[in-house]
């Protein structure tokens, strides 16, 4: 009888001791240290002083659907020569598997990736970009440089070039370790909303961007289930080629901005400095804002302040201050689909 006490009162600490085990690690779960990821708001228990990282894709016909922007934190998208946008997608929070086509860089994507910080990864430039590369000192990867190695980068065969040059993310890190940039930055946080904050304007559910006549047409509509905003270019969904999971967005912000024609090639330059007026879209509501460049971020503004975006992914297209010949209307929104 004596032993059988001492088993039950042995069996009785041993549970005690489990208990106490089990309370001092919720203690220590619940007392982990919190971030915010700087350009979504979302919260991590991980480091969120990390370098983010700029990467040009192609947005032309023969590059879509594209590898890894539904992992993108900011995606711009602009005019490049013509009628063709292209997209500079900005990683931080997420991380791809793949991302691609990558494509050459431009002055004013070189400027916002400079100002912002990030590391700026693209494949060929003009001439007078590669000198504005070096004059700023930015940290930069020409990508087409290194594909011949197959880490990370590497030209595919299931596209022909110049759409089949591609960059495996998770070889990325140890890539830039050895070409020694410095990935230990902290990044200036935007603003965002608290979670429940109701959101302010106009109901509008469709979106649709005109760059010219005919195309390029860039259209967002929203899912009041998901709260979130679906792409699509020229009628087809923007999703990824692997997976054919869709563009999912949290703020559309449409800004205008003065566009020149530099040479014969049709290339611009686009001044992103002097603010002007802007769109921005949240939870299937619009709002006429203006646009400031604060650290390399174009952030929506109203009454000389900022407005707060929702937390999670952010698209950003940016617009000619003169519509090109034809179009009558570069931004349209709606609340019915049309």
């Amino acid at each position: 009888m004596r032993k059988v006490k001492i088993s039950i009162a042995l069996c009785i600490v041993m549970l005690v001791m489990v208990a106490c085990s089990n309370n001092n690690e919720e203690v220590i779960n619940e007392t982990e240290e919190v971030h915010v990821y700087p350009f979504t708001g979302l919260e991590t228990n991980e480091d969120v002083n990390h370098r983010a990282v700029a990467v040009m894709v192609s947005n032309q016909v023969q590059a879509r659907p594209q590898s890894g922007l539904t992992k993108a934190d900011i995606v711009y998208e602009m005019l490049t020569e013509g009628n063709i946008t292209r997209f500079m997608a900005i990683y931080h929070s997420d991380k791809p598997e793949v991302v691609g086509p990558i494509r050459s860089a431009r002055e004013y994507f070189v400027d916002l990736a400079y100002d912002m910080d990030a590391v700026y990864i693209y494949s060929g430039a003009a001439n007078f970009v590669n000198d504005l590369i070096d004059k700023k000192g930015i940290e930069h990867i020409e990508a087409d440089q290194y594909a011949a190695n197959g880490e990370p980068f590497l030209r595919e065969t299931f596209r022909k070039s110049p759409h089949n040059l591609y960059m495996k993310f998770s070889e990325l890190p140890t890539f830039l370790k050895k070409e020694e940039v410095d990935m230990d930055v902290t990044h200036k946080p935007l603003s965002f909303l608290d979670d429940d904050t109701e959101i302010e304007g106009e109901e509008a559910n469709y979106v649709k961007v005109s760059y010219y006549k005919s195309k390029p047409i860039v259209e967002y509509t929203y899912d009041k289930k998901t709260k979130k905003y679906t792409r699509y270019n020229d009628g087809e969904i923007t999703d990824e080629l692997e997976s054919e999971i869709p563009i999912e967005i949290d703020n559309v912000l449409v800004v205008e901005a003065e566009h020149e024609v530099i040479d014969k090639e049709l290339r611009r330059s686009i001044n992103l400095h002097s603010g002007g007026k802007g769109y921005l879209f949240q939870r299937g509501k619009v709002q006429e804002v203006e646009w400031e460049n604060q650290d390399g971020n174009i952030v929506p503004i109203i009454d000389g302040e900022v407005v707060p975006f929702v937390k999670g992914k952010t698209w950003i297209n940016v617009v000619q201050t003169a519509p090109e010949k034809g179009v009558k209307e570069q931004v349209h929104y709606s609340n019915d689909g049309k």
